[in-house]
């Protein structure tokens, strides 16, 4: 087996429930590590420094400079950056990003398994991103934004989970890594 952790990259279009996902994988999986990404925008009503990094455009752009980041990219007027993971020993990383993040993460750690969780219909993910307390001009960008968004993930995906229930899609997604890790236990040609 690689004793490098394995590298599992979430991606989907705002509101389809992914940092609701990325909670119940790490709750329900004890080898996965989930990397805290920074962002520039300020944080949602139900959001807390245990969502995001929530920093300043200066602060990001001297992370920037000093090549702090795995991944980062601009997104609506705002910055959001992966920083290189530390995962505590035996641990895999999650990583929850947007597609343009996830190619940047794929170009450098090639074998990352990335998973495009999508919404099981337009009505669901307008009325998620509407839950979450989006200002209107918001829901209309990530809206206008989503079928690229999904027609680009899915190129790049390994996986597609449908969250139509994150107790079921998580699940899926546990089960994935599970054979993932078994698959890189078990030796070439055995």
């Amino acid at each position: 087996m690689s004793g490098e952790p394995l590298v599992v990259v979430l991606i989907g279009p705002g509101g389809v429930g992914k940092g609701t996902l990325a909670r119940r994988l790490v709750e329900r999986d004890g080898h996965l590590w989930l990397s805290r990404s920074w962002t520039t925008r300020a944080p949602r009503p139900h959001e807390s420094d245990l969502d995001y990094a929530f920093v300043g455009r200066e602060a990001f752009a001297r992370a920037i400079d000093e090549g702090r980041f795995l991944e980062w990219a601009e997104f609506h007027g705002q910055l959001y950056g992966t920083p290189r993971p530390t995962p505590p020993a035996g641990h895999d990383v999650l990583l929850e990003i947007d597609v343009q993040g996830a190619e940047q993460v794929k170009r450098l750690v090639p074998d990352a398994v990335v998973v495009l969780v999508t919404a099981p219909d337009d009505s669901s993910l307008e009325a998620r991103l509407r839950g979450r307390g989006d200002d209107e001009a918001h829901v209309r960008a990530r809206l206008a934004s989503a079928p690229a968004e999904i027609e680009r993930g899915r190129r790049l995906a390994d996986r597609v989970v449908v969250n139509d229930d994150p107790d079921r899609a998580a699940g899926e997604i546990v089960s994935i890594l599970e054979g993932l890790r078994r698959a890189r236990r078990t030796p070439a040609g055995g």
